[in-house]
């Protein structure tokens, strides 16, 4: 005890203590924005490979039940799941046995590939 009585502490927290519980509030926030965007951009990324997958095997079962080989070279087409629009390139390449084919379907979603997808067609 003093002369003038007891002595009292201030309560409260000072400027610095609060700066540094701000930062980690700030940082702790920023980690859990990029890990929330990072699961969206991974769930469109799961989305378009199950749309383009749809998209890719059309392709090939067409290729398959046409009952004829497919002629050599690429076509393109436009495939619409859920909504969105995909574009399928379908390749047909020789194999070493001529009764064979190989034919590959390679998805787009606007500029970029998504899957590819192949299979082999016989003669019937």
């Amino acid at each position: 005890m003093t002369a003038r009585g007891p002595s009292r502490r201030q309560a409260g927290f000072t400027l610095v203590e609060v700066l540094v519980a701000l930062a980690i509030v700030a940082i702790a926030m920023m980690a859990g924005s990029q890990a929330t965007s990072a699961l969206a951009t991974n769930a469109m990324r799961q989305t378009d490979v199950m749309l383009g997958h749809v998209c890719a095997q059309n392709e090939l079962v067409k290729a398959r039940l046409s009952r004829q080989l497919p002629s050599f070279g690429d076509s393109r087409t436009t495939c619409e799941q859920a909504g969105r629009q995909y574009q399928v390139v379908t390749t047909v390449s020789p194999l070493p046995n001529p009764q064979f084919r190989r034919v590959d379907a390679q998805v787009y979603d606007e500029r970029y590939p998504v899957i590819r997808v192949s299979t082999i067609v016989g003669r019937y």
